[in-house]
């Protein structure tokens, strides 16, 4: 259910920024009966447990974000006026220092929703850590994770090694949505989160003392 190793040096003892990182929870999932909400509010409270980071839950439910993309895309076009139901959504993954994706699996690849909020932004994701919560029936999200992988690197993004992974998620969580055996999942988190905050950290530096502008 969930995928880690022996920390490195650097990940044993990870960088304390003078002020948390901004950390963006990222709901993938807009389906009706989704369970996304049971996954996102456990992340949620490891990621504020681990104490290194703020952490703002940004649900893709509570945006307007359309299927339809621009003529010419974001990358092209960094002067480009995204619809108004996706200004605050916009706003707070430019503000992001890392960003935690909650995705299922559906039909081996991850959610319509979730592609089209990638689409819509190019700058925001750049030179950021991004780490990953799946969850499905049988793989446990990772198939959508693997997927995910290159389309971040794509955008100029760096994914984390280390992943939170629920297979049979029915399974685990109780009706109250309470992990019927945490340690190992709650293991997982604090790795993952340990990666996210030194390279949320080195590349928030980086990013204000050499500002990124990658050649196209």
């Amino acid at each position: 259910m969930s995928q880690s190793q022996a920390p490195s040096p650097s990940e044993s003892q990870p960088h304390s920024p003078s002020r948390p990182l901004k950390l963006a929870v990222l709901v993938g999932s807009v389906r009706e009966g989704r369970f996304a909400p049971v996954v996102t509010r456990w992340f949620t409270e490891q990621a504020e447990r681990h104490g290194q980071f703020d952490v703002d839950v940004l649900d893709l439910a509570d945006f307007d974000v359309p299927l339809e993309l621009p003529a010419m895309p974001p990358a092209m076009n960094p002067d480009l006026v995204r619809p108004a139901g996706m200004a605050e959504l916009t706003r707070k993954l430019a503000a992001a220092d890392a960003v935690v994706v909650v995705t299922p699996d559906y039909n081996r690849s991850f959610p319509a929703s979730l592609k089209a909020a990638v689409d819509w932004h190019y700058a925001e994701w750049q030179a950021k850590p991004i780490g990953f919560v799946g969850y499905s029936g049988a793989s446990g999200g990772l198939l959508a994770i693997e997927q995910l992988r290159q389309v971040f690197n794509e955008l100029q993004a760096h994914t984390v090694r280390d992943y939170v992974s629920f297979p049979r998620y029915y399974l685990l969580f109780d009706a109250d949505g309470t992990l019927r055996e945490p340690a190992e999942p709650e293991s997982a988190a604090k790795v993952m989160l340990d990666q996210l905050l030194w390279w949320g950290a080195v590349l928030h530096d980086a990013r204000r003392d050499r500002p990124f502008t990658p050649a196209r």
